[in-house]
């Protein structure tokens, strides 16, 4: 995603691996959680033209179908696509090259996003030293569930790392990530000792993470663990569509965003703590 301001400083290009150990409930890029490639539909733009049917082999439905691209390349109204694709290191600089005047006029650069990127890490450890070796500034985002090796090593060589912290509570985290949080947030401590420059985002999620016994955990939290600064993402339903384009069906449909009044009354409690807290896009 080129022209990218709110995923580091500048103007910026995402690159985004596709893949994820969590399965957030609210996630707004859900064609990113499966590691394999995922058919999407675009109902509004389908002229009902028939094309897609006459090209598929195996029955042009979502549960019957097999990723061979068909269909998408009949399509006349690009209906049809497919989420994912393989990419060389070569191909993807490539793409992040093009960029490079807007990074060098806006103080930007790249954005390794997801999904999570640290599930590939080889690669994104690779991309990272080949950044820096062009002095394209980088930023890692990630969930933290990965191993604290391959993780301290990626930040090591990433000019900023954008850290997810869901929940704090255990069985909660679990309940709406599928996933444990305790090397999440040792990982977060981890990296916090090791010097990186580490930004805190939380996304918060009306009735999930927004309560008061939710805030006063993170006030606590933060106290003790010291990034450079948090951010606090709104819930937002831009990625609402995704979900039917896969044929899922969306588990936060008709969650409202919270209000700007609530967001300013969480971003002033947690600026209690001293750590700096801005209310993010």
């Amino acid at each position: 995603m080129r022209f990218s301001l709110h995923d580091g400083p500048g103007i910026r290009t995402t690159v985004f691996f596709k893949g994820c150990p969590l399965a957030c409930r609210w996630c707004h890029n859900p064609e990113s959680q499966s590691f394999e490639p995922e058919a999407l539909y675009y109902a509004e733009r389908c002229i009902h033209c028939g094309d897609c049917l006459r090209a598929c082999p195996h029955g042009v439905t979502l549960e019957a179908c097999r990723r061979c691209t068909d269909c998408v390349t009949a399509c006349p109204a690009e209906a049809r696509r497919v989420a994912g694709r393989e990419m060389t290191l070569g191909e993807i600089l490539r793409e992040i090259e093009r960029d490079r005047l807007f990074f060098d006029e806006s103080g930007g650069g790249v954005t390794f996003s997801g999904g999570e990127p640290l599930a590939q890490a080889p690669l994104l450890e690779a991309l990272l030293t080949a950044c820096r070796e062009r002095r394209i500034h980088t930023t890692l985002e990630t969930c933290g569930a990965a191993p604290r090796t391959a993780l301290l090593r990626a930040a090591a060589l990433a000019g900023l790392v954008l850290y997810d912290v869901k929940l704090l509570d255990a069985a909660r985290h679990r309940e709406y990530t599928g996933a444990s949080n305790g090397g999440i947030l040792e990982n977060l401590r981890a990296l916090i000792a090791a010097g990186a420059n580490v930004a805190v985002r939380i996304p918060l999620i009306p009735g999930v993470n927004d309560r008061e016994e939710d805030i006063r955990g993170y006030r606590d939290f933060f106290r003790d663990v010291r990034p450079i600064r948090v951010d606090l993402l709104p819930y937002h339903r831009a990625g609402t569509e995704k979900y039917g384009r896969l044929g899922r069906a969306c588990p936060f449909h008709g969650i409202a965003p919270p209000s700007a009044h609530h967001m300013a009354a969480i971003a002033a409690e947690l600026s209690l703590t001293g750590v700096p807290v801005k209310i993010a896009g």
